[in-house]
């Protein structure tokens, strides 16, 4: 699903982030704050609105943890180009167009 980042790109992401977390390892208000409100936390940085449907979250360090995430769900269903780009055989729906009719009868038994 995409999601207009709005105000943000790349560099204003990364801006904002390198402040709060430097300022976050000395301010244990500000760190109180962005475990527990991290869209207030990113307001003291800056006035820029958080895009909808952005979820943000800054977790201490509490030793070996690791984040992976997921990719978008995908459809256990064939949309009708991925049938296309899938389908196979030639005018009438015999694989070789009718040349090889015994071994076509073999290959669909199986």
């Amino acid at each position: 699903m995409a999601i207009d980042p709005g105000p943000w790109n790349e560099e204003s992401v990364s801006e904002v982030a390198s402040e709060l977390l430097a300022k976050s390892a000395t301010d244990p208000e500000l760190r109180a704050l962005a475990l527990s409100d991290p869209h207030a936390a990113i307001a003291k940085f800056t006035d820029k609105p958080i895009p909808a449907g952005v979820s943000i979250r800054f977790v201490d360090n509490a030793g070996a943890t690791f984040t992976f995430v997921l990719p978008d769900p995908v459809s256990e269903e064939l949309s009708d180009s991925e049938l296309e780009q899938v389908a196979g055989g030639v005018g009438d729906g015999n694989r070789c167009g009718g040349s090889c009719a015994a071994s076509c009868v073999v290959s669909q038994a199986f």
